[in-house]
């Protein structure tokens, strides 16, 4: 790993606050991620089950946590097993962690090795009476592969069949959804390694300039910065190219007099950043163009005070559409006919503006949590609004990330270059 060692009061305190929503007599297993392949020998290299990070820390494959805080022995609370070195394993990939290692990384005291799992919890899964199993239970999760939480999680449904089993995934968002002082710290890394992305790029961006070479200066300065590299699959849409919500294919030429849609951050510590900011490929925004920035701008500003304790995201989405809709009125993309005549269901600001304002940010760039509760204080939010219009080969979207707090936000990203005239300012 790139990163700083994390200190762990993070994740035993994050372990407290899982233990603290289990039901009496329960255990809790939870599953590292594979590695995944590619073709021959290749691999996809490994990214970390999010849930298993937050709660041990442990960055590799062929990890198990086992939580227990009933245990008839006392000493088992908390397990963790890790995969052990082998003379091939040293040589060819370098060493895993070892026990002493796997502690301090964890705080966990009883370390054992990922093959001596069925040897160890065999008692433990006949003394208690639930077990708790955890998976991927993201609203947006699409994808069909089988992950080894899901294959594991099979093998102890049948070999436990009369056991009564509760789910993890509930418990995770909640507590997931509300970040530590810990937490906030490493996202406000990730966010500062973005802004000096940015702030190599903005003098660097000029008309013949490729979307993949603009990409390249952004892994350069990410990764010098011990990050792993982009949170996400990064947007460099220039042009037509920015109405593509999800453009990743970044291979065209930035031509005079278009704009850039950038949706990159980096990540720090497994943490997300998130990020879109539009820089006008010749250092200057058209009058047209920055009508529509300024647009953009205004509906940013207004959604990000609306990040506050008690609000709900039916109240929140709603405030927003409103304000949108005025600003398209005035762009005159919609007429206020449109407005008068528009189906409650499909709201006619929904053909400039058709996705969400903001989600949960955290270990996933779309965090857990649940949408249908009141905001709270400790949550991160992106806040992202856009105006696209095909017809004009213009793609408008800015995005910042808020901490919600007691007495208001706190915006993460607040040094990072946003109004039109400091970015024409900074590119010149």
């Amino acid at each position: 790993m790139k990163y700083a060692a994390i200190n762990n009061a993070l994740f035993i305190d994050n372990r407290n606050k899982f233990k603290a929503q289990l039901k009496p007599n329960s255990i809790a297993i939870f599953f590292s991620n594979d590695i995944m392949p590619t073709n021959a020998d290749g691999s996809m290299g490994f990214k970390q089950n999010s849930d298993l990070f937050y709660l041990t820390g442990v960055d590799q494959e062929d990890t198990i946590l086992v939580i227990y805080p009933d245990v008839k022995d006392g000493k088992h609370k908390e397990i963790l097993f890790v995969k052990e070195t082998s003379e091939l394993i040293a040589i060819w990939e370098g060493a895993k962690l070892n026990k002493n290692e796997a502690t301090a990384t964890s705080g966990i005291e009883h370390i054992y090795w990922h093959h001596e799992f069925e040897k160890i919890t065999k008692a433990l899964f006949f003394q208690a009476e639930y077990i708790y199993l955890n998976q991927n239970e993201h609203t947006r999760q699409y994808i069909d592969t089988e992950t080894a939480e899901q294959r594991l999680n099979k093998q102890l449904c049948a070999k436990y069949p009369l056991h009564k089993i509760e789910r993890s995934a509930p418990i995770m968002h909640k507590i997931r959804a509300i970040k530590s002082t810990y937490e906030i710290d490493l996202i406000q890394q990730a966010c500062d390694i973005t802004e000096k992305g940015v702030r190599r790029l903005l003098p660097f961006v000029k008309p013949g300039v490729w979307e993949h070479e603009i990409e390249a200066e952004l892994i350069h300065e990410f990764v010098r910065n011990r990050s792993r590299g982009f949170a996400y699959g990064p947007i460099i849409a220039s042009g037509a190219n920015a109405c593509v919500l999800h453009y990743v294919d970044n291979n065209k030429q930035c031509k005079d007099g278009d704009v850039i849609l950038l949706d990159v951050a980096a990540e720090y510590g497994n943490y997300a950043s998130d990020l879109t900011r539009c820089l006008p490929v010749n250092g200057k925004f058209t009058p047209r163009q920055k009508e529509v920035y300024n647009a953009v701008l205004r509906v940013m500003k207004a959604a990000t005070t609306m990040l506050k304790v008690g609000n709900t995201f039916e109240k929140y989405n709603k405030a927003v559409g409103d304000l949108m809709t005025e600003e398209l009125l005035q762009l005159g993309l919609l007429t206020s006919d449109e407005v008068k005549n528009q189906n409650p269901n499909l709201p006619a600001y929904k053909k400039y503006f058709m996705h969400g304002t903001s989600h949960f940010l955290g270990l996933d760039v779309h965090d857990v949590g649940f949408f249908y509760e009141p905001m709270q204080a400790g949550m991160v939010f992106t806040v992202e609004p856009g105006i696209y219009i095909p017809q004009e080969n213009l793609g408008i979207r800015l995005e910042n990330n808020i901490l919600i707090t007691t007495s208001g936000q706190i915006d993460l990203m607040k040094n990072i270059p946003l109004e039109a005239e400091e970015i024409e300012s900074l590119m010149n």
